[in-house]
């Protein structure tokens, strides 16, 4: 299995656990366990900004970060959620596995602060995405939602 292939298939794997942990946030919740943290709307918009910025920047050549305000519902994070995940999974599946081996620079506010091949930049992407995913999973509770089941059963939701 090449690079593009192995990605792919964890990728997708990972989609739907994703969006459980996304679906479970309570509209009209702030809740922020922390002044300093984002709220839980924040952080699920910055999982799907992070969807986008990977498929359109691997697809262009240049992925640049550019922070967006999160819509103001669940409900929109939710829809756009649905509607780019499977769009950017196509262009992904699109990439000719050869692209995967291509160094792709990474801007933020407009400088270049990594350039790594595409296949180590997308599993940096997906880690990171994990990573505010499991972040999520700990606001669910003290929101008054549930846990979903990730990798195994939760409290909420045994086998």
């Amino acid at each position: 299995m090449d690079q593009k292939a192995f990605f792919l298939k964890i990728w997708e794997k990972e989609a739907p656990a994703t969006r459980k942990v996304l679906s479970r946030i309570p509209e009209g919740s702030d809740y922020r366990p922390d002044p300093k943290s984002r709220t839980a709307r924040e952080i699920a918009w910055l999982l799907v900004q992070e969807e986008i910025a990977l498929g359109e920047g691997l697809v262009k050549g240049t992925i640049e970060w550019a922070e967006t305000p999160a819509p103001a519902t669940m409900a929109e994070v939710l829809g756009v959620y649905d509607r780019r995940h499977a769009e950017m999974t196509a262009k992904l599946q699109a990439l000719a596995p050869a692209r995967w081996e291509q160094a792709v620079p990474f801007l933020w506010g407009g400088q270049e602060v990594m350039k790594e091949p595409a296949f180590e930049m997308a599993w940096g992407f997906l880690l990171d995405a994990i990573h505010h995913r499991g972040q999520l999973s700990t606001y669910l509770r003290p929101m008054g939602s549930t846990v979903p089941q990730i990798y195994g059963p939760s409290a909420d939701e045994p086998m």
